[in-house]
Formats: structure tokens, sequence, C-alpha cells
């Protein structure tokens, strides 16, 4: 794939389980797999780009439970985790021409019939952007209601130098709300 790019950095968001030693490690992501990369893969940290995008990815993980994450006692309820990413050139999944040259809808992250793309779609750029040496992927949230406009950053942790850094972690109470 020939990406298109989009400079990013400066404050990012980490919704973490309050249990998380390290939350800012890519590890468990290239364990279990997410949106960018499969299970067994590489290390991707996912970062939301403002609070309301942190909030609407905690409300689309309890959707569909029968509880939310207010039933939750106090010290399990997710914590926000703040850092600073240096300035970079992100792989645009932002703008229409950059998720047509990362073979995406130009509607994305939802097909032209409404419906979410698919994480297999989304794995083969990411697995591209990791082969090409990409430091990261900047794209529109899955997570925000449809018209607003929102970004998470998929940060791909290649050395030790790429890891980031806690500058903030804020209660459930101090954030969510």
């Amino acid at each position: 794939m020939r990406f298109r790019h989009v400079v990013r950095g400066g404050r990012y968001l980490r919704v973490a389980d309050p249990s998380w030693r390290r939350p800012l490690d890519g590890r468990f992501a290239a364990e279990l797999g997410a949106r960018w990369n499969r299970s067994g893969s590489f290390p991707v940290v996912y970062l939301c780009s403002t609070v309301k995008i942190a909030r609407a990815n905690v409300l689309r993980r309890f959707a569909g439970l029968p509880y939310s994450p207010l039933d939750l006692l106090p010290e399990r309820r997710p914590v926000l985790v703040q850092t600073n990413v240096r300035e970079h050139r992100a792989v645009d999944v932002v703008t229409d021409a950059g998720c047509r040259a990362a073979s995406l809808p130009v509607t994305y992250p939802r097909e032209a019939d409404g419906t979410e793309v698919g994480w297999d779609r989304c794995r083969q750029v990411g697995q591209a952007a990791w082969d090409q040496g990409e430091a990261s992927i900047a794209s529109r949230s899955a997570a925000a209601r449809p018209g607003d406009r929102g970004e998470e950053l998929a940060w791909l942790v290649r050395a030790p130098e790429d890891r980031l850094r806690v500058a903030r972690r804020r209660s459930f109470d101090d954030w969510f709300a």
C-alpha cells in the first residue's frame, strides 16, 4: 500500500484497566489483537484524541451488556492515562484521500451501507503499516457517533525509544462524568 500521511503528536489518552501496571505497553494488544493488529503480531498502543472519544470507547465496550461502567466497583472502573506523543508522520485514515490510499472506504469507519468496516480489512492496513516501518495510524474513531469528528491513534511500538510514558492518570469519577 502506498499511504498518505498526516502529522500528529501531542497529548493523547488511553482508557485503561486500573489494575494494569503498564497501561502504555503494546504487548497486550500484540497478544490478543485489536482493530489494526492480529493476535500474536506486533505491539500497538491504542489512544484517543479527546476525553469525548475515550468516553465513547468505554460506552461502546459496555454496549449490550446488562450493566454499565457505573455499576462496577469504584476501584474497577476504567482510568484515563494521559501521554505525550512525539510529533511524527502518521498513516492517514482520517481524510477521504487517506482512506482511499489505505484501500478503505471514504465512509470509514463505516461501509457505504452503514455497517462497520471489519477488523480484517483494518488489520491488513495495520500489517502493511508495520511492514513499511510506519510510526502510527491516525484514524477516524469507530466509537464516535455518526457525524462526530473524533480521532484515535494506533501507536506502533517498534523499539524501546518508542515507548510512551504516563504523564497523568485520572480516576473514572474525575474524567468520565
